[in-house]
């Protein structure tokens, strides 16, 4: 299943979610499922770690889990 990267008008979130295309997508801070899929950024090579390293650390200081496991 890829990653997608969502915005919530409602709240004024952006979430990545892991889900299959044809899944309905639901913002994990306020339940609205009027989300608008984004256009996600690519990897640029080389860089995987750090980026996933960061993207561990911002995730324990929003206090969720990340993707990069």
């Amino acid at each position: 299943m890829p990653l997608f990267d969502f915005h919530c008008p409602h709240c004024d979130q952006t979430v990545e979610l892991l889900l299959r295309a044809a899944d309905p997508a639901a913002c994990p801070k306020c339940g609205g499922t009027d989300l608008k899929r984004l256009v996600s950024r690519v990897s640029p090579p080389g860089k995987s770690k750090a980026m996933a390293s960061a993207a561990r650390a911002q995730a324990g200081r929003e206090g969720h889990l990340s993707n990069f496991g």
